[in-house]
């Protein structure tokens, strides 16, 4: 049948069961929303900046699966969205952003609102398109979608100049993607490195698992595959900021987070171990500071789907290219055939190590009755509070984000989702709105900090159209924390330009918007502002003042090694046996 550009774009989200699009219309691309006009079948939600339409986007294709679509229109429409992009492809989240852009023989004609899509967004995305024939779009289409979705996931531009999207073309549904041999997507790892794989676990005296986003990329069932791994095996497992919820962060074997914030035992195993795990992880600089001093008496066996990403920062004895779901069964499987058992006198001993660093308590705090609230005890307070809930969380960037990640405790993958590879302030409101639409009778809450919060606040007013009963809650101590904090410790304790001052006024700034907002100034205030921004059934805003001083424990000093950690404000860098038994005294 013959259809639009326009039309054929819609009839393919369709096919790819889209079910919501998050976008912002404009004039190079009314058509396609005239399409979206005529159809019920999918939904749009009007954000109010596009770069917050790619972060929605990228929650809402987090907490889901599914691939997350953007649809802005040319010029600034396009490089608005960069940041998303970016931030997408650094964390690798499956999107199809589709754009518009100028009629066909307007192009380079620096013609009203064109850019260069292709060539500015080359760099951040997974691929892209510029479609000039209107008889390609459909292939395209479902090109984007399977190269998003497959192999490491990641963002995808479809540029549409206006003329392609009024154009006639022939459709036919559901056409078979023509497979292009050029894009090879790897499942199965080699059998000989899982074999070797499967012979250095079992021969492990002090073993570590360190799963990454790539193992919720995966899928659920890669992450009851771990389960079943772990349950087998007994070995410990810590994860990255990215992989929080792929393992249990309740369960006994879990020794918390790894990195520069990370948890002392999480790290001390890291520096210790005899063999290390690493399924969907990228050693990258936030976990392995000084990289020449990252567990040099290991053997290293690393999972990955993404080829580039094997001895791109650490050099491995065992590569295994493959998905980690597929990866998975395959240990589980040679494992099994071959009745493998571990070293359980040596295994025994190692927990007896970990259990004596796990006594250092290194998350520990002291909150005073009736003073400003530390920003662990709101967290600490809240993750008990939210306990048995399947609440879905994200954050945006500094102090409150590695917080968050410390206190809060996720039991399954895809409730955890946080801007982690590119660091973007921002990311929470937008992320959360994406949420609560993919999951609209869930709790959602979105931790943020002050200055944060300033960088989309604009999206209170989606939440308000949408009627959205997301939670926003903030942690506020009047400064860029994470930015304070680097600057008393490596710059002689100058706050250069990090102090927020003018605030506005968050709790009738969340009225204007009709939305519910709170305030909490002190420690006795914490809990029943907390309950009763749970209990509340529309969307709720907390303006939560806390300790404008207080530093985000344990750190690892910037060019310091990963067992270097400071575990407080009076603390030097800790000098452990690891760094004997690693090889480096």
């Amino acid at each position: 049948m013959q259809l639009s550009g326009a039309a054929i774009v819609l009839e393919v989200l369709r096919e790819q069961e889209v079910d919501v699009i998050f976008g912002y219309p404009g004039g190079a691309v009314l058509p396609l929303y005239d399409e979206i006009f005529k159809q019920n079948h999918i939904r749009h939600v009007l954000v109010r900046h596009e770069q917050a339409a790619v972060h929605a986007a990228e929650a809402y294709a987090r907490s889901t699966g599914k691939v997350g679509v953007v649809l802005v229109t040319s010029g600034p429409g396009a490089t608005n969205t960069i940041t998303g992009l970016t931030d997408a492809l650094l964390d690798s989240i499956p999107i199809v952003c589709l754009t518009g852009q100028v009629p066909t023989h307007l192009i380079g004609s620096d013609a009203f609102q064109e850019a260069d899509t292709v060539g500015i967004s080359l760099s951040c995305t997974k691929h892209n398109y510029l479609v000039k024939d209107v008889s390609q779009l459909s292939g395209v289409m479902r090109e984007a979608f399977h190269v998003a979705s497959t192999g490491r996931p990641g963002p995808v531009v479809i540029d549409l100049p206006k003329n392609i999207q009024l154009m006639q073309s022939d459709f036919v549904s559901n056409q078979k993607l023509v497979e292009r041999k050029s894009y090879t997507v790897p499942l199965k790892g080699d059998e000989d490195a899982v074999k070797k794989a499967v012979k250095l676990m079992a021969s492990a005296k002090k073993p570590i698992f360190y799963i990454g986003g790539g193992l919720i990329n995966s899928g659920d069932d890669a992450c009851r595959a771990l389960r079943e791994l772990v349950e087998l095996t007994g070995f410990p497992v810590t994860d990255t900021l990215m992989g929080l919820g792929a393992y249990s962060g309740n369960d006994d074997r879990y020794v918390g987070m790894v990195g520069m914030h990370g948890t002392y035992e999480s790290n001390m195993c890291m520096a210790d171990c005899d063999v290390m795990i690493n399924i969907g992880a990228r050693f990258d600089d936030r976990i392995t500071g000084r990289t020449d001093a990252f567990s040099v008496g290991s053997k290293k066996i690393h999972v990955d789907i993404d080829a580039s990403s094997i001895n791109k920062n650490i050099k491995v004895d065992v590569p295994i290219i493959g998905d980690a779901y597929a990866v998975i069964e395959q240990l589980l499987k040679v494992w099994k055939d071959e009745a493998c058992e571990v070293n359980q006198d040596a295994l025994n001993s190692w927990w007896q190590q970990i259990e004596q660093w796990r006594g250092v308590n290194c998350l520990a705090y002291k909150q005073k009755a009736n003073q400003v609230a530390r920003p662990q005890y709101v967290l600490d307070k809240l993750n008990n509070m939210i306990a048995g809930k399947d609440a879905y969380v994200t954050t945006d960037v500094g102090q409150h984000q590695m917080w968050a990640a410390q206190y809060l405790k996720f039991n399954k993958p895809g409730r955890w989702m946080t801007s982690g590879g590119l660091g973007t302030m921002g990311y929470g409101l937008p992320a959360a709105v994406g949420a609560q639409i993919a999951h609209p009778d869930d709790l959602v809450i979105c931790v943020s900090g002050e200055a944060s919060i300033m960088m989309n606040i604009q999206e209170l007013s989606t939440v308000a159209q949408y009627r959205l009963p997301l939670k926003v809650l903030v942690l506020n101590n009047g400064y860029m924390g994470m930015v304070r904090q680097w600057q008393e410790m490596m710059h002689g304790d100058r706050h250069s330009e990090s102090y927020m001052e003018a605030l506005p006024d968050f709790v009738e700034l969340a009225a204007a918007f009709g939305i519910k907002g709170l305030r909490a100034d002190k420690e006795s205030d914490v809990e029943s502002i907390l309950q009763e921004m749970l209990d509340h059934d529309g969307p709720v805003f907390v303006d939560m003042h806390t300790d404008k001083v207080e530093n985000v424990y344990p750190m690892i000093p910037s060019g310091a090694a990963h067992y270097e950690m400071l575990l407080g404000p009076d603390s030097k860098p800790v000098a452990v046996d690891a760094k004997k038994s690693a090889g480096l005294v």
